[in-house]
């Protein structure tokens, strides 16, 4: 690749004849702002094939440095250059058929530059390999869309180490950014064709080659399903005298709270119950200043409020005689009047309601000690109280009828087995085929990258267990083609089937197979991981490639022939 400028210069790459069949899907732009010794830079690439080439340290591997940010690695503060306050890095990509496909990239994700090393971790693991959803699926589950076929990937890192990830303008989870990317852009890397040495990410990039993503996906599904049959079962079954203790247990709890009878907002009413009743000698002494002010008695120091409104009546009455126009304001007195003698009449009845009860207040205090008992126990609150009553509930009915889940768990255990069984097994054999057909593609790639003895060999093993799943295999019949298991047997089956799957090669004739960690030298690794890209682009459906220094660690003539690829 070629060194960037570090001024505003657009760099035209050099366009040759090499095209892939998914090219309608490219990335038009690339944009970088204050990354690294970059000030500003715009890329424009072309349709098809792109190179830049440069000296060692002339700055080629800050493009991929940029790129790897754009797709969401990790990325630290370093990256800002010296006197900015962040960096920005945009990616314009032109989409087309990519959004229609029917899925989005079988790929492995060890090959992903956006996930990275943690992401072939996570290969390995019990995962349903959500980053094979359509793109379109994965926009739309983000609320986005690509406008005019367009997307464009936005990633800013602040000086303080904070970086913000935004696609058409929208900000996003960094996850969200990679899973988007992943379906967009993979690279080979100059340390990326280590990935090839690990044995457990070789059945990924065999199932991409065979086509049956879709398989394991579904297999991964139902092995997750059993393995929390089994975990339900496994709890079931457990000491007879500690199921029983917490069954004690569970009765007791559920039997407090269903006899405490707590209902929904009665915390509430008892507190202010309590309230009005420890006061209700100066709530009597209240009502009755109130009720004095408004309404003339025996008791009373002055003239009430009704009084006083009465005499104005009169005399408004007598000014309206005088001039009607004042008519308005006497209906406003007179209606004063009646919404005092209604507050008057309120309070009066408030006050004979409220008295002093101390034996009503006893009850309500010993109510209110019993539902706090209860939520310390149970809950901060009625409703965490009652939904604890019917979590426990719950697993008592269950422990109670423990017999018969148990047996309907083994029944639904023991037919999970067989469609794990099933699909396994059709997945082994799709495997084994195109084991053979990728092993011969492999060794005619390697023979045109200057590997003429080298032979290739992909080993399928199973691994018998009385507790796995049954699966029908059958023994090879070529010579030289992965050897199955036998019919009618049961084996150890992982969230990606029965196989374990791994590369072997013998690099000169004569040699026996080895795997590649053992015998592969850093050129051949190289070239091994470029044969097996230029094998699986047509199964790929990630349409943009970046090669970094591919032909690191191999020789003059090799690289005539890696340039050619």
């Amino acid at each position: 690749m070629a060194a960037p400028a570090r001024t505003r210069d657009h760099l035209n790459p050099s366009v040759g004849t090499c095209s892939r069949d998914k090219m309608d899907t490219m990335l038009l732009e690339l944009s970088i702002t204050n990354f690294a010794i970059i000030d500003q830079l715009r890329l424009r690439l072309g349709p098809d094939f792109n190179v830049f080439t440069g000296e060692t340290g002339a700055g080629k591997s800050i493009l991929i440095d940029a790129v790897s940010a754009l797709v969401g690695d990790r990325v630290g503060a370093d990256v800002v250059r010296a006197g900015a306050d962040r960096a920005l890095i945009e990616g314009v990509f032109e989409l087309t058929t990519l959004l229609d496909a029917e899925h989005a990239p079988a790929a492995a994700p060890a090959m992903s530059l956006a996930t990275n090393g943690a992401a072939d971790d996570a290969a390995g693991a019990d995962s349903s390999n959500d980053d094979e959803l359509s793109l379109r699926s994965l926009l739309a589950s983000l609320g986005l869309e690509a406008e005019d076929g367009t997307l464009i990937l936005t990633r800013e890192v602040a000086r303080t180490g904070r970086s913000i990830a935004r696609v058409n303008g929208r900000t996003v989870p960094t996850s969200a950014l990679q899973r988007i990317a992943a379906a967009l852009i993979d690279t080979h890397g100059q340390s990326t064709h280590l990935t090839l040495l690990r044995p457990e990410q070789h059945i990924f990039y065999l199932d991409r080659y065979a086509g049956c993503v879709a398989q394991r996906t579904e297999l991964t599904a139902l092995v997750a399903q059993q393995r929390s049959v089994r975990r339900e079962l496994a709890a079931l079954q457990r000491d007879e005298h500690e199921i029983e203790r917490r069954a004690e247990l569970l009765r007791f709890q559920v039997g407090e709270i269903e006899a405490a009878r707590p209902r929904q907002g009665e915390l509430e009413t008892l507190e202010r119950e309590r309230r009005l009743l420890a006061n209700a000698e100066r709530v009597g002494e209240l009502c009755a200043g109130i009720h004095g002010a408004l309404v003339a008695d025996d008791t009373g120091d002055g003239p009430a409020a009704l009084d006083l409104l009465a005499a104005a009546r009169r005399a408004l009455d007598e000014l309206v005689r005088l001039d009607p126009t004042l008519a308005d304001q006497a209906t406003a007195l007179d209606d004063a009047v009646y919404r005092l003698e209604d507050v008057g009449a309120a309070i009066r009845s408030y006050q004979d309601a409220v008295g002093v009860d101390p034996a009503r207040l006893a009850v309500v205090e010993e109510r209110l000690d019993l539902l706090a008992r209860l939520r310390r126990k149970y809950g901060a609150t009625i409703a965490e109280m009652l939904a604890y009553a019917a979590t426990a509930a719950g697993e008592l009915e269950r422990m109670t009828h423990r017999d018969e889940r148990a047996s309907t768990l083994r029944e639904e255990d023991a037919q999970l087995c067989q469609r794990i069984g099933a699909l396994a097994t059709r997945l082994s054999h799709l495997r084994q085929h195109a084991a053979t057909d990728l092993s011969a593609a492999m060794e005619r790639e390697l023979d045109q990258l200057h590997m003429r003895r080298a032979r290739f060999q992909i080993q399928i093993q199973q691994t018998p267990d009385p507790a796995g799943v049954p699966a029908q295999l059958h023994a090879a019949e070529a010579d030289g083609a992965p050897s199955g298991g036998h019919a009618s047997e049961r084996y150890a089956c992982g969230p990606t089937g029965i196989d374990r799957v791994e590369f072997l090669i013998a690099p000169n004739q004569g040699e026996p197979f080895k795997p590649l960690a053992r015998i592969a030298s850093g050129g051949e690794t190289s070239r091994l991981m470029l044969a097996l890209k230029t094998i699986l682009a047509a199964a790929d459906e990630v349409p943009i490639l970046i090669f970094d220094e591919v032909d690191a660690g191999i020789s003059g003539r090799a690289g005539q022939v890696v340039g050619e690829k």
